[in-house]
């Protein structure tokens, strides 16, 4: 695989997060370089947008649901699990369970069996029953449309939160940000963070509020497709023209 030469950046802008002039006063060293990096980013954001835009135009979550509820204990399952096996177990759950009060009064060791193919299924159960638990004496049942009413929610942080708000609700709350999209915001120099929350900052601050729910579905799709984690096809990424290619393997 060969490495593509920087073109279109100056190569003080290329994508790094180490920000010398965030702190800086006018004349000093870092100010100027410091606002083109972050003009350059922007730039560099509406770049893969547009690109993602054009491939995956269609692109929407892939997890099963129904309602509120269903998604949220879905993207609760997914934690360290594929979507695909996600839907092959809520399938027959959500045919026998249906409301919170449902989940909350299910034997713990019932739901641990019913979930065990997903990974980590005592955790995963035990925050599922929890957390409908809470939606039944404190919610009426019902999933809350409110960002920090989700994260009080046992097994649920910003990733969930984001997913159930932009995916069932049509609520713009932030990027979401899975294993794919972190591994992809690196490679492209969107952010070179490591948390999730912090790549998400990043992202948030990069790309317009209305693109960020498709463009979490577009960046998953493209990682599922072509920016594999070990071997990355980029000789037939769309993106090739203009991806920094960051600690991807060129051999």
């Amino acid at each position: 695989m060969r490495f593509l030469a920087a073109r279109e950046y100056p190569p003080k802008a290329r994508f790094s997060d180490s920000r010398p002039g965030d702190n800086a006063t006018p004349g000093k060293t870092g100010h100027s370089a410091n606002v083109v990096t972050t003009t350059e980013k922007k730039r560099h954001a509406s770049r893969v947008v547009r690109s993602l835009k054009k491939e995956y135009p269609q692109a929407k979550c892939s997890l099963n649901f129904d309602n509120p509820l269903q998604l949220l204990l879905a993207t609760i399952l997914s934690a360290q699990c594929t979507d695909k096996r996600v839907n092959q177990v809520t399938e027959k759950l959500f045919q026998k369970y249906h409301t919170a009060a449902d989940f909350g009064r299910m034997p713990l060791v019932t739901l641990e069996k019913a979930i065990k193919s997903t990974g980590f299924f005592r955790n995963k159960a035990k925050n599922i029953k929890a957390c409908c638990q809470t939606l039944s004496d404190r919610y009426h049942g019902e999933v809350p449309a409110d960002l920090d009413d989700l994260i009080g929610l046992a097994g649920v942080g910003r990733k969930t939160a984001n997913v159930v708000l932009g995916n069932a609700f049509g609520i713009v709350s932030g990027v979401v940000v899975d294993t794919h999209v972190s591994r992809l915001s690196h490679r492209l120099g969107l952010s070179q963070k490591t948390s999730a929350e912090k790549i998400e900052s990043d992202l948030n601050a990069q790309l317009p509020k209305k693109e960020w729910i498709e463009f979490s579905h577009r960046m998953i799709q493209h990682g599922r497709l072509v920016c594999l984690a070990r071997r990355p096809r980029c000789q037939t990424c769309s993106l090739i023209k203009f991806c920094p290619q960051i600690d991807v393997d060129k051999k």
